[in-house]
């Protein structure tokens, strides 16, 4: 078993241009570790189980597990508002500046424009200026009613943590959770790496991959939703923390088993987020398989930093893998999309799917212009435009991307925007309201996107990678 998953992850690695990777496996009471590859193209160190790697989104469970050390200790209440510990928290709309909670943040439920980047700089006070600045973001639905993948939520969440603990959110993190798992090569600062062997970050150019040091670098404002460096040991202690009873190496209890239950059950709103979801628990993806044993999942995308992390708690499997390249997105899809490892180690596949081609009435209501937004690191408003027309019984998109100079407000639209065409897509119905996404080809490539429809039961929102684009109707 293990030895096809190093020929499979060895193949993809040459197939997609990835220098390094390191993979953990936690597989009827064995554990597996192992690194592949190098670190650095341009200065080439084996790559091995304790190589520091960013996690990327998967740091939004250790916000979650911190949270619920705080839950257990009576410090907070996940169906608290946040305002009970940010008096003066505020986003565009009122309502939900006074009534979002916390398990809404946690869920990705709290209905406001999450891809939000903003860079405060280094100094202790980024996380408290990240939040106050979210005032200016507004609201797509109300909360807890619609799933939507939300950043700007974790960002809150850890701010919580810095007010109720009074440090820092990464001091706090270390002292709660990751120095009594002895989590040692699991750091938030590049300072704190010194020394580790560290999988530098890499670009994708004419198929090779190229050395890039600026992927490296992230705000600290942005540290809960995605700022972890850790290894593939250490994930996958992680992994056995939450698989197992709550406690640390030496016996010390750092949450009971109903908390570490409660993290991934009772999911909020579903959805998609690439895979179909029941929904988010406490900042796991709680993913539903055709045999019926929930998936727990997360991973991370960085640039040239993508990783990915799952259990199958009814197997006692888990899987985590990380990689120095852009091109790890496609390996990460192999093995945690699709039905690769699922199948062999725990037993479970996904949802059966078959791309359907439908007449062109059935594809008129998904028709139309669609439109997401984000703020990039420097405050800038930022478009995603996507144009998706019936093309041979299925849709056929073209999507641009549209900058601007964005400081106040966001808004719908930016006269002076700068519109570039970045691509374009398939999508093929499985069943009404959720598509597979489609290869230059035509294929099914794994990934699913879903349509979500508003109070009037005409479709809203396409919600592709777990951001809602807003349909405007052709």
């Amino acid at each position: 078993m293990f030895g096809a998953l190093d020929a499979k992850i060895e193949e993809a690695m040459k197939a997609y241009a990835i220098p390094g990777a390191a993979v953990g496996v936690l597989w009827n009471g064995l554990e597996y570790v192992k690194g592949y590859g190098v670190t650095n193209v341009d200065h080439p160190v084996p790559v091995d189980g304790d190589t520091v790697f960013r996690v990327g989104s998967t740091t939004k469970t250790f916000t979650g597990t911190t949270v619920m050390r705080l839950v257990e200790r009576g410090e907070v209440e996940l169906d608290a508002p946040v305002r009970r510990y940010l008096p003066d928290f505020t986003v565009a709309d009122p309502y939900a500046s006074a009534q979002v909670t916390v398990r809404q943040l946690l869920n990705h439920s709290p209905g406001w424009l999450g891809d939000d980047y903003q860079d405060f700089g280094p100094g202790d006070d980024a996380l408290a200026r990240f939040v106050a600045s979210m005032a200016r973001l507004p609201q797509l639905n109300a909360p807890g009613e619609v799933f939507a993948y939300n950043n700007a939520a974790l960002c809150v969440a850890g701010r919580i943590i810095e007010v109720v603990t009074g440090t820092s959110y990464e001091a706090a993190v270390r002292k709660l959770v990751i120095d009594p798992l002895g989590l040692d090569h699991s750091r938030f600062s590049s300072d704190e790496i010194v020394g580790f062997n560290v999988a530098a970050s890499h670009d994708v150019v004419d198929g090779k991959a190229v050395l890039e040091p600026s992927f490296w670098l992230q705000p600290r404002s942005l540290a809960p939703t995605g700022g972890l460096i850790s290894s593939v040991r250490d994930q996958l202690r992680w992994a056995r923390f939450h698989l197992g009873g709550g406690t640390a190496p030496d016996g010390t209890r750092l949450l009971s088993r109903t908390s570490l239950e409660q993290m991934r059950s009772t999911p909020g709103p579903g959805g998609t987020l690439v895979v179909e979801l029941d929904g988010m628990g406490v900042t796991w993806m709680l993913r539903p398989t055709a045999q019926g044993p929930r998936i727990v999942q997360h991973g991370g995308t960085w640039p040239g930093q993508i990783s990915g992390f799952l259990m199958v708690p009814a197997r006692g499997f888990a899987l985590t893998l990380l990689t120095n390249s852009e091109g790890g997105t496609r390996l990460r899809d192999e093995l945690f999309t699709d039905d690769w490892a699922l199948s062999r180690f725990a037993g479970v596949t996904n949802l059966p799917a078959t791309a359907k081609v439908l007449d062109g009435q059935d594809l008129t209501p998904y028709e139309g212009r669609y439109m997401a937004q984000r703020i990039d690191d420097k405050g800038s408003v930022e478009d995603v435009v996507v144009e998706l027309t019936r093309h041979n019984g299925r849709l056929r998109g073209v999507q641009t991307f549209r900058s601007s100079s964005g400081a106040g407000q966001v808004t719908s639209e930016e006269e002076d925007s700068a519109a570039v065409q970045t691509g374009e897509l398939g999508l093929a119905f499985s069943r009404a309201d959720f598509a597979l996404d489609l290869d230059p080809e035509g294929k099914p490539v794994g990934t699913r996107s879903d349509f979500v429809r508003g109070p009037d039961g005409k479709v809203a929102w396409w919600r592709n990678h777990g951001r809602l684009y807003r349909h405007q109707a052709p």
